[in-house]
């Protein structure tokens, strides 16, 4: 295990690589993000824009996935407001015991702002069942939920036949995801093949005892059917030279975004704008801590660290106080619905704990055998 140099993102995350002089992918773009030219880049994102003309009879001009969060926020009033298209707004939505009031509140707030959203909402036993059969199987309850989130967009696009999608960061130079870079900085077709979407399909469902009509929502589509529909998915964030969590957090909130109001204890979360729309992604990113060795407050201090407004120093500090934190509320809650004790839930992750990062203690503590910022 060993650290970015500039950052505090270790090599551990999946798909990712390090340059010869130990710079991690993220950091890496951002050295190149000193020549960009801004101004080129939205000569070009214009001229892309007008390869998908709106076709006879249709009313909207791209597609946006939302959950109602900063990101989506952001990028739904961009494209409106500054490049002067008609988006139609896809949320793929949780079930009742799942989403949060304050992701129904922000999801509002865009209907309130003036867009068209169409809702998705996969069935709830369905969901409920996938849900527990990905805990039980990945020790990530998220594994099924995010193929249906990532799904929800390019089906619907092929429904409504409308082929520009329009994402929001990339994750290959962004993230350092790097089986998700296309043919340029903005192509997202390779999307489908990012840590999340690539972990077998619907096979484990079926084998599970899923009926394959019940995994509608979480088929993504093949490549032929994208080459069929000519559907292209694009990177906004590319275009944006002030893309970032922070600053979309701040257009966000200045247009009614609603914001966590509980601690970094209990969360993670050092501003409070992630992941607003539901609590148990604190478990799964708790989880990704303990398999990884890093969790969200390390994506948090990166992008500080990279925008200089936190030091590597500050950013080491803070990964170590908070990296695994998560609320016993947000687990117990997570336990009734999937219907396991905590006990049971902690067995999960203890089996799951990276050995070769972390040891497990007889009393069930978990403790780091790396130091923050330097490795192994």
């Amino acid at each position: 295990m060993k650290y970015c140099k500039f950052c505090v993102q270790p090599d551990t995350r999946p798909n990712s690589q390090f340059t010869d002089e130990g710079i991690c992918p993220a950091c890496n773009y951002l050295q190149q993000l000193n020549d960009a030219d801004w101004q080129e880049r939205y000569e070009i994102l214009n001229d892309l824009l007008k390869q998908f003309p709106r076709q006879s009879g249709q009313y909207f001009d791209c597609i946006i996935g939302v959950s109602g969060g900063k990101d989506s926020t952001r990028q739904a009033l961009y494209v409106r407001d500054k490049l002067g298209l008609n988006p139609l707004l896809v949320c793929l939505s949780y079930p009742p015991p799942q989403v949060s009031q304050r992701g129904v509140d922000n999801i509002s707030n865009l209907i309130e702002l003036g867009f068209d959203v169409l809702l998705s909402a996969p069935a709830p036993e369905t969901w409920r069942g996938l849900l527990r059969a990905s805990f039980d199987k990945f020790t990530n309850w998220a594994r099924s939920t995010e193929l249906a989130l990532f799904t929800s967009v390019p089906q619907i696009a092929i429904r409504y036949q409308i082929p520009l999608i329009l994402w929001g960061e990339n994750p290959g130079l962004q993230l350092g995801d790097l089986k998700t870079l296309g043919r340029t900085g903005y192509d997202g077709n390779n999307l489908r093949y990012m840590n999340t979407l690539s972990g077998g399909g619907l096979e484990w469902m079926i084998k599970a005892g899923f009926p394959q009509q019940e995994l509608l929502p979480y088929r993504y589509p093949q490549s032929e059917e994208f080459e069929a529909a000519k559907l292209q998915i694009v990177y906004l964030g590319w275009f944006l030279g002030d893309w970032s969590l922070v600053n979309n957090a701040a257009y966000a909130c200045a247009n009614g975004l609603e914001i966590r109001e509980d601690t970094v204890e209990n969360t993670g979360d050092l501003y409070g704008v992630t992941s607003l729309d539901e609590d148990w992604v604190t478990l799964n990113q708790m989880i990704k801590y303990y398999k990884f060795g890093f969790g969200r407050v390390t994506d948090y201090a990166n992008e500080e660290i990279r925008l200089g407004r936190m030091t590597r120093e500050q950013g080491i500090s803070v990964v170590e106080k908070y990296d695994d934190a998560c609320s016993d509320e947000y687990i117990e809650s997570f336990c009734t619905y999937i219907d396991i004790s905590v006990n049971e839930f902690w067995d999960h992750v203890h089996a799951s704990v990276n050995l070769h990062l972390f040891s497990v203690e007889p009393n069930g503590a978990i403790l780091r055998k790396f130091k923050v910022g330097v490795g192994l």
